[in-house]
């Protein structure tokens, strides 16, 4: 379990129940992107809900570009407003596929030709 002085990662999106799942989606699938590391807290079962949902469509918004992205639960525990509640955290981390890890670190290690007449 975390402690109560834990602090959010920097890519922490704190959803709630009234959050809007495909707005958080864009956020995780911009995130996931950038390389950013993604970490969704949610209090609540309303606020699960909407995470869940968000990952789910988040899903939909990276697969077609190759990229897969799984999602490992924790428990949290966290003090809002002087109290101690458990909070449900979920790690989403990208698993590329179809060769795109590998066609990203060929085309670090070897310039693109730029020559119209090659």
């Amino acid at each position: 379990m975390v402690s109560p002085e834990h602090k959010p990662m920097d890519g922490c999106l704190k959803v709630s129940s009234k959050s809007s799942p495909a707005s958080v989606a864009g956020a995780i699938a911009g995130m996931v992107k950038d390389g950013v590391s993604v970490e969704i807290q949610a209090v609540g079962a309303g606020a699960v809900n909407q995470a869940v949902k968000a990952i789910a469509i988040s899903r939909g918004f990276l697969s077609p570009v190759g990229i897969e992205i799984s999602c490992i639960p924790s428990f949290a525990d966290i003090v809002i407003d002087g109290e101690y509640r458990t909070a449900i955290r979920f790690a989403v981390e990208p698993r590329y596929t179809r060769g795109v890890a590998a066609a990203l670190q060929e085309a670090e290690s070897h310039p693109a030709v730029t020559d119209p007449a090659l």
